[in-house]
């Protein structure tokens, strides 16, 4: 049976293209037998209508035949990102994601999305912090995100102690059911972070032994 597509909110892909810490584009690493890039997308083209990808101005340009849009501000970060997924994507929502995550999980992300009527904002908050990089959006940050910017304060999740905005954590103990490992929230920024991703891609397609 086809999946019906979510439509009112867009997946935004945020694949800047900086990559300092880890000294080469990650958006073309590979793990297993596609790059981060690739990951990342299908995973947002299995679940929504409408999918955007953001880089920052001076990235090198992706082939896609989806919509790239580059950064409106530059040298803002992933902020800059949000911003501009949220600016022009054409929904009143968007899912944010870095396209360093190679364990994205459709059904994680499907219910963050069912959150949405809740809030504003909807992000996780696990032991390791909060993790605005996989996280639902409404147009109204976008005030409060210019007026962070003009701030030169790109922290993202700022937004989520905001006083303006309606906010809903997802706690650890709401997604152990659908991800007891969190692996949706893990991201590669390092050569180290790399490696182990390989060695847990490794392990969760071999055959267990008999």
């Amino acid at each position: 049976m086809k999946t019906t597509l979510i439509s009112d909110v867009a997946g935004v892909l945020l694949a800047g293209g900086k990559s300092r810490r880890m000294g080469q584009d990650k958006r073309f690493i590979s793990i297993g037998e596609e790059t981060l890039y690739v990951r990342s997308l299908a995973v947002l083209r299995s679940v929504f209508e409408r999918v955007v990808v953001v880089i920052a101005q001076d990235s090198a340009s992706i082939e896609s035949d989806l919509p790239v849009l580059r950064d409106l501000i530059p040298e803002c970060g992933s902020l800059g990102g949000l911003y501009t997924g949220l600016k022009q994507a054409g929904t009143e929502w968007v899912f944010a994601v870095a396209c360093d995550m190679p364990f994205l999980d459709p059904a994680t992300i499907k219910y963050f999305i069912e959150l949405r009527h809740e809030a504003d904002v909807v992000m996780a908050k696990l032991n390791n912090g909060y993790h605005p990089m996989h996280a639902l959006y409404h147009r109204h940050c976008l005030p409060i995100i210019e007026g962070l910017i003009q701030a030169q304060d790109f922290k993202i999740h700022r937004l989520a102690d905001h006083p303006a905005l309606r906010v809903r954590i997802v706690m650890p103990e709401e997604l152990r059911p659908l991800d007891p490992q969190e692996r949706s929230f893990y991201n590669v920024n390092t050569p180290a972070d790399l490696a182990a991703a390989r060695s847990l891609l490794e392990r969760a397609v071999k055959p267990s032994s008999s």
